[in-house]
């Protein structure tokens, strides 16, 4: 799953207004009504985002293989799909509103785990802790995941159906040509930077040694995958969850700076008119990486998909060419690395009139073999520590590897103020790499920057 699904809450204050009135008109991408609402006990509905890719292979796994299943099980059942054709900012937005009532709530949803906190903390779904604490195959899922779907209040909203991992992408014929150990395994900041500097001076020119999106253009892949990534192998995340407070100003967070500043002050990253626009990840992943300009790149699992037939930028070499590291902790320090997760879970809306029957869906399309059909035609990483085992699953190019970065892996904060953070993460790093800010420039306006976003009250300090 490509860095897309991670847009902002604030989506839905942008575009709600709009689909208000338009949402009494169109159900979206089923051409009916896209809620439940109908009180027969033997018809349940679910609702997901429809489109190509993913998307697509979702709706063809639940219409092929489980709704059949599920009426062979329920035969007096009928399960209504009611996809919405929408983009994901607006998927978020159009749930929101159809959540709020009975008459157009679904009885499944599909919630990406990024909004599970939002969506329960605003009363549209339903706690799932009496129904997962009886089902035997919970204790499969793994339980960095599982924090996924459990919000602020400490219950459950969700059943993990997917999920993603990232770290350091490098291709080991450079590496061998500079000189530097194939597999790589890096154990701190330092061993990054010192490879990337090997690169720089043992390789021609136009080898980019150390790709990290860097700037506002590429929005939530700076704040998450290049920033968070930094961060939280610190020990110093953005959000303290015992105090709900955020952050503001820590060593950690001026650490993450300096590490980016020194990337590019040393010139071991792109060129800025390369990294600081919306095109940065397909100038990176779909040009540079398969041609052999590009050493080493941070960024997720789902890039496998890039170069696979079909893909954006097939590549069948990449799967001798391409290794895929763990991203070091700063000093090496416990657990020894760190990796950032998102991911879409199965959610029964508050509203659903029909519960009991959405549970029963919900359990046989996360099963063991329903969740390994589904995964091997998505290409995403699985949540379930059994489908992860499974030689088909383990076959998939470098899948073994980022399912196993899931056990130190860590969720954004779930509240509200986040995407407004996010923003300034990505302006802060934008000013650093052009050398408008120093680092400890950086982290002060941080501190003052997001002070006056969520409140003084909600603020500490390490």
């Amino acid at each position: 799953m490509g860095l897309s699904k991670y847009k902002r809450l604030a989506t839905i204050c942008l575009v709600t207004g709009g689909l208000l009135l338009s949402t009494a008109c169109s159900s979206g991408g089923s051409g009916t009504d896209a809620g439940g609402g109908e009180n027969d006990k033997n018809v349940i509905s679910i609702t997901f985002r429809s489109g190509g890719g993913a998307n697509q292979a979702l709706t063809e796994w639940l219409e092929q293989e489980v709704i059949p299943e599920f009426k062979k099980a329920h035969p007096d059942a009928e399960v209504k799909l009611s996809p919405l054709n929408v983009s994901e900012g607006d998927y978020f937005a159009k749930v929101a509103l159809m959540l709020k009532s009975a008459n157009t709530a679904p009885d499944v949803v599909t919630e990406d785990t990024f909004m599970v906190n939002s969506d329960a903390s605003a009363g549209y779904l339903e706690p799932l802790d009496d129904k997962v604490k009886d089902w035997s195959e919970w204790g499969q899922f793994t339980e960095n995941v599982k924090n996924g779907v459990i919000a602020q209040d400490g219950k459950v909203y969700g059943v993990p159906y997917n999920t993603d991992s990232r770290g350091l992408w490098y291709n080991k014929q450079l590496f061998q040509q500079a000189g530097l150990p194939v597999p790589w395994e890096p154990k701190t900041w330092d061993d990054i930077l010192t490879a990337a500097k090997t690169i720089k001076e043992e390789l021609p020119a136009d080898v980019v040694p150390l790709w990290m999106n860097s700037g506002k253009a590429t929005g939530e892949a700076t704040s998450m995958q290049t920033f968070e990534m930094l961060l939280y192998g610190t020990g110093d995340p953005l959000y303290d969850t015992e105090s709900k407070k955020w952050i503001v100003k820590s060593e950690g967070l001026t650490n993450t700076f300096k590490f980016i500043d020194q990337v590019y002050k040393q010139k071991l990253g792109p060129n800025l008119s390369q990294v600081l626009n919306g095109q940065a990840g397909a100038v990176a992943y779909q040009q540079l990486m398969p041609k052999g300009k590009l050493a080493i790149g941070l960024d997720g699992v789902w890039q496998i998909g890039t170069w696979r037939e079909g893909g954006s930028a097939p590549w069948p070499e990449s799967k001798e060419v391409i290794g895929f590291a763990a991203m070091p902790t700063e000093k090496g320090q416990a657990p020894g690395s760190t990796s950032m997760s998102g991911g879409w879970a199965w959610s029964i809306p508050k509203n659903s009139d029909n519960k009991e029957l959405a549970w029963e869906f919900v359990k046989l399309a996360s099963n063991k073999e329903h969740n390994l059909s589904l995964l091997l035609k998505e290409n995403n990483l699985s949540p379930r520590s059994d489908v992860s085992e499974d030689p088909k699953y383990q076959a998939i190019p470098m899948f073994k590897e980022a399912s196993a970065f899931l056990k130190n892996t860590h969720f954004r904060p779930a509240v509200d103020k986040y995407p407004s953070v996010s923003t300034q993460i990505q302006t802060l790093v934008e000013d650093v790499v052009t050398g408008r800010l120093t680092p400890e420039q950086a982290a002060e306006q941080y501190q003052a920057n997001v002070t006056k976003i969520v409140g003084e009250d909600l603020v500490t300090t390490r």
